[in-house]
């Protein structure tokens, strides 16, 4: 590790990629601490308290919805319109043509269409956010031209973390939104820590000692499953190219990763499962009392923790089939064998080495559906074994938290192994 941080420090080009981010970030932070007008703080906290749900988009705000900031929906709405273009590659040809097929030009396209889709998404997410929090009474006073003044404000703070994410992306240290909600989650530790020291109780003890052993014991297990793959062993048949022969040996092997998705499930998961909730929580102060009526039954519904828990660990595990199906593409990968003229042992090229890998990554895919769930839904089930509310262990923080330090632990060894290549 040391010897790492050294090599990091004696790098030049690397040690001002991390010195950007860590300015970047910064500034980020500063940021999400400048709150908006008319916010009454101690209505806020009884809001945030008595609904679930906006625990989890603070997470993906960056901790910005928990002081209600300029930036208080983080990159939420890019995280909606990556979630619609994602689904749409699956409808519209044209897309999946330029996602996949057409290189880096393609993706950047797509990128681009990403990002003009965000802002409208942005405009929609703050109305209805500030109308939500005006009906709670957490803003007060607030007149039409300060509410337009509010959405314009907290989408330019959408766009700004957007264009911060895709600062840091291009550095090459790991995914920029990734990051922000990364720093997010980290900001949030102190608060966790100084709130648990204040409830300490010295005759839990015991509890607090199996929460701990819990808790290192599911870090393990998201090293262990992030890091998890099956090697599919790939022969290439013999070439002969002058007087050198090519191939014939089996000593190769395709990886596939237990968790293809990463965090990406939770994250759109979580997109999803708010949008009910938002809805429901406004319509209760509807005037018309059937509409207040329904919204107040879905209300207390998705408060309800088991139904919450059952719809959270399901939507989990679709997701992470979903999105495997979107970035993993047997057909594809068995043509490229073919055309390389490799092969899987005993199984014909082609349409059959495309099923084979199928039936494969739907096995492993379906290992790493259900531990995702189970991370997801981990809090309510810690929560309800202890009987101790500061005990949230949030296993979707836990999980962001290690999938992006191993990611970006990856991206700087990739990069110091390159460095130390001769003459380079």
């Amino acid at each position: 590790m040391m010897a790492t941080l050294t090599q990091i420090f004696k790098i030049k080009e690397l040690r001002g990629k991390i010195f950007f981010i860590l300015g970047v970030l910064v500034v980020y932070r500063l940021v999400a601490a400048i709150p908006l007008p008319g916010v009454d703080f101690t209505q806020l906290q009884r809001f945030f308290d008595s609904n679930q749900l906006f625990g989890l988009l603070n997470i993906f705000s960056g901790g910005g919805l928990n002081n209600i900031s300029i930036v208080l929906l983080g990159v939420a709405p890019y995280i909606t319109a990556s979630i619609i273009m994602q689904l749409m590659t699956t409808i519209v040809p044209r897309l999946e043509q330029m996602y996949k097929e057409e290189g880096e030009a393609g993706r950047q396209r797509f990128n681009m269409i990403t990002r003009w889709l965000t802002v409208p998404f942005a405009i929609l997410q703050s109305f209805g956010m500030i109308s939500l929090l005006k009906s709670q009474q957490v803003i007060v006073s607030v007149t039409t031209f300060d509410t337009i003044a509010i959405v314009t404000t907290a989408t330019a703070g959408t766009v700004l973390l957007m264009w911060i994410g895709e600062l840091i992306t291009e550095k090459g240290i790991g995914n920029g939104v990734s990051i922000l909600i990364f720093a997010g989650i980290a900001s949030g530790l102190p608060t966790m820590v100084s709130r648990f020291l204040t409830d300490f109780d010295s005759a839990k003890i015991f509890t607090y000692i199996v929460f701990l052993l819990i808790a290192l014991f599911t870090v393990a297990a998201v090293i262990a499953i992030n890091e998890a793959q099956r090697n599919i062993p790939v022969a290439y048949a013999k070439r002969v190219r002058g007087e050198k022969t090519y191939g014939g040996t089996s000593t190769t092997h395709l990886p596939l990763r237990v968790n293809q998705a990463g965090v990406i499930p939770i994250i759109f998961a979580v997109s999803l499962i708010l949008v009910p909730g938002m809805v429901a929580s406004f319509l209760m102060q509807s005037g018309n009392e059937k509409v207040a009526h329904i919204a107040n039954l879905v209300n207390n519904l998705f408060q309800n923790q088991l139904f919450y828990g059952a719809l959270y660990f399901t939507l989990v595990v679709l997701f992470t089939y979903f999105y495997t199906a979107v970035v993993f593409d047997p057909m594809k990968i068995a043509e490229n064998l073919q055309k390389q003229g490799g092969y899987v042992p005993g199984i014909r090229p082609g349409q059959s080495t495309a099923q084979h890998l199928y039936f494969i990554i739907n096995r492993i895919t379906l290992a790493g559906a259900l531990f995702l769930g189970t991370v997801a839904v981990l809090p309510i089930a810690v929560q309800y074994m202890t009987g101790i509310q500061s005990l949230a262990l949030g296993g979707t923080s836990i999980l962001i938290v290690v999938a992006v330090v191993l990611d970006m632990v990856k991206h700087i060894q990739s990069q110091i192994t390159m460095r130390n290549y001769d003459g380079f």
